[in-house]
Order: structure tokens, then C-alpha cells, then sequence
């Protein structure tokens, strides 16, 4: 059954921690009495800006509009850095004044992948894998100085899967701008997180630090294409949150889709970009030593999901409608699988970058199909 997502009439873009991150724990948060009397007029108009979507018993999707302001070079401090610390920035940033007592999150698996289609348009696939069962919020932002956007988080990272259970809950959704794992901008370009299996990175050369998230919010905020993203990322300093490392996968209107990935072999962690037209968990730099359905210690797992993919891909010839995207990314969804981390498909999602609408499925709800037209209901 297609639903068409019920946003608000005059919904505004916004988005970025995933991490499979595309694998992430619980934050558990609490807040103070006073909650809503300390925020200011902004904040709370985003919160009655949260709408639910969906109706399941458990696990939702949800859609929320940044109507505050956001300052990102407030969350890029320089020097050595926690998660704990990173989050404090993001809380304050989000609900200045508002007293959350957290522990940090963690995140999981994914697939990615750019198919070129007919007349132009681009699709962008993406799977959320996660061991444990969460509610999406599609967060919708109009920055002043930057792309209109539409990202996705995980409310399980800040123990909000269902926001209007409590005001810390509701309240908690407002951090959901820098822990988004998933996105588009109107520039049509497209990014995702997913984990690896090597030691979190953890650069320090002096210039302004960014956390995995934080990277999703910044390219959707600053990059209209692949290269003006990859360029941006040259100024930071890049640091896994939650204890878990990261790749990126980072494509745009034209196909320009590549791997962003942190050299686990070499001690200072430099920047390799790779053309791929696929991703999943593990180094698409070290491909030739990964087997499928196997760890592969630091170089990462999930190849069987990546050949799944590119088996669909190449059957359709390297070109397809969204019929063939949505083949795809079934092809590599996942189970429940309480050994992984990076089993149980949270969402699935379809992204056209030319028109700037796309299509999302809930924990492989395979029948139950939601369509997002952004740039109908997202500008002012």
C-alpha cells in the first residue's frame, strides 16, 4: 500500500551520529522539571513540529521542521575530544539551558548505492541496519546559509522512540539535526554512514574536529555536488563517535558516487576517496581482502550484501527504474540477527536526486510505502 507522508503544509528541509553508524546503543536521557520554560520560542515550535506518520505497535516514523537556527562551527571545536563532550556540544547547541543527563550512543550497519535511471534521474538507495529496533525521524532544515535538506536519525540514540511520550523525549528529538545518518539536499546530492570493523579515529592536526554525524549535517548544510563535498572535508579533522569507526558514501545528481574512507593501515588515518557505485560495511580500499559472509578483522564484513546489490545492478544492465532501486536494496536488507550488530533493516529508502522527493519503507514493512515530496513541503 503507497501512503503519501502527511508533513506540514508549509514543512521546511532539514537534516547527518550514523552511524550504522549506518549501528548505534542507547543514549539514555533524562532532563530537568523546569523542561519547557527554559527553552526558547524556536525550540519549542519545532517540537510541535513532530508529526507521526505511521501507526505500528512498536517502532515509528516520525517527521520534524528545524525552525531554529544552528551555529556547526560551535560543534567543531579543535584539540582532543570525547564522545561524551561531542554530545554535550550538540545538547547545548540544540536545547541550550536544558538540563540532559546522557550516556553516549553507538551505531550499525548499512548498504548504499547510486543507479542511474531514465530522463536524467539519479537513485540513491539506502539501507539502515541495526541491531536493535528503533523509530526514524525525517528531519527536514532550511538553514540560512545553506541547502535546504532532508536527513534521517535514529530516535533510539536518544531514547525518544516515541516522542510524545514524555517532554524529555520530545525535547530530545531537537538534537536530531547532528545525529542523522542518512540525507539529500536540494543541490541533489546524497549521503549515508555505515560502520567498520577498525579502531575509531580519532584525528588531531590542529584543525577543527568533526564527529561522524556531524559530517552528514556539514556536507548536507555546505556541498551541492560529490567533489565540493570531498574538498570540504579537507579542512577537518575527523573523529568516530561512540567508540565505532566509519566510512561514508557520498554520490550527487550526475553519479559522482564515491567512498570517503579513513586508511585503517596507516597510523595518521588519511582521507582515500574511491569511485564506488556500492557500499556496504566494509573498505571498498581494501576490497580484495574481504570474503563474504565472514569477519575480515579491520577491513570489515557484509560483501555478500555488497554483491547482492551489484548482481541486481548488472542484471539491469547498470541502468534502472525505481522498481529495479527497490530490488536492490531488498536484496540486501537483513533479518534480525542478535549475534550482528549490523543485521535488522531499520529503514529502506529510495532517493530521487533530480526531483528531490523519495520513498521509505519502515523495518521492512515491504507493503507499507511512504512518499516524500520534499520541495512541495518543505518551502516556506
Amino acid at each position: 500500500m503507497k501512503k503519501t507522508a502527511k508533513l506540514a503544509p508549509a514543512l521546511c528541509l532539514f537534516l547527518a551520529i550514523a552511524i550504522c553508524l549506518s549501528a548505534l546503543c542507547s543514549l539514555g536521557i533524562s532532563a530537568s522539571a523546569d523542561g519547557y520554560q527554559i527553552l526558547s520560542d524556536d525550540r519549542i515550535a519545532t517540537m510541535d513540529t513532530i508529526q507521526k506518520l505511521t501507526d505500528y505497535d512498536d517502532y515509528n516514523l516520525y517527521s520534524m521542521e528545524v525552525l531554529y537556527d544552528y551555529n556547526l562551527d560551535r560543534l567543531t571545536p579543535t584539540g582532543e575530544i570525547t564522545t561524551q563532550e561531542m554530545m554535550e556540544l550538540c545538547f547545548s547547541e540544540a536545547a541550550p539551558g536544558y538540563d540532559f543527563k546522557y550516556t553516549a550512543p553507538d551505531y550499525g550497519g548499512c548498504s548504499s548505492f547510486t543507479l542511474p535511471g531514465d530522463d536524467g534521474v539519479m537513485w540513491f538507495g539506502r539501507n539502515y541496519d541495526f541491531k536493535f529496533d528503533t523509530s526514524c525521524m525525517a528531519v527536514f532544515c532550511h538553514p540560512k546559509d545553506g541547502y535546504k535538506s532532508v536527513a534521517h536519525a535514529a530516535l533510539n540514540n536518544v531514547v525518544a522512540d516515541d516522542p510524545d511520550s514524555s517532554e524529555e523525549a520530545k525535547a530530545a528529538c531537537l538534537i536530531s539535526p547532528f545525529i542523522c545518518i542518512d540525507g539529500i539536499n536540494e543541490k541533489g546530492l546524497g549521503i549515508s554512514v555505515l560502520t567498520v570493523s577498525s579502531d575509531p579515529i580519532a584525528q588531531n592536526t590542529g584543525k577543527p574536529v568533526l564527529g561522524t554525524t556531524l559530517l552528514i549535517r556539514v556536507v548536507l548544510d555546505r556541498a551541492a555536488t560529490t567533489e565540493e563535498a570531498v574538498e570540504l572535508l579537507k579542512n577537518y579533522d575527523m573523529f568516530g563517535i561512540a567508540g565505532r569507526d566509519y566510512h561514508f558514501y557520498i554520490t550527487d545528481i550526475t553519479g559522482d558516487s564515491r567512498a570517503v574512507e579513513f586508511d585503517p593501515e596507516s597510523g595518521v588515518r588519511e582521507m582515500i576517496v574511491t569511485p564506488t557505485r556500492s557500499i556496504t560495511n566494509f573498505y571498498i580500499i581494501y576490497a580484495d581482502k574481504v570474503l563474504p559472509n565472514q569477519k575480515n578483522g579491520i577491513y570489515g564484513v557484509g560483501k555478500e550484501r555488497w554483491q547482492a546489490i551489484e548482481d541486481v545492478i548488472n542484471a539491469h544492465g547498470g541502468k534502472g527504474d525505481k522498481a529495479a532501486a527497490w530490488e536492490a536494496l531488498r536484496s540486501a536488507a537483513q533479518d534480525p540477527n542478535p549475534e550482528s550488530i549490523v543485521s535488522n533493516t531499520q529503514w529502506s529508502i529510495i532517493y530521487n536526486l533530480k526531483d528531490f522527493t523519495y520513498e521509505l519503507i519502515s523495518r521492512r514493512h515491504w507493503d507499507d510505502l511512504h512518499y516524500f515530496d520534499t520541495l512541495q513541503k518543505a518551502v516556506k
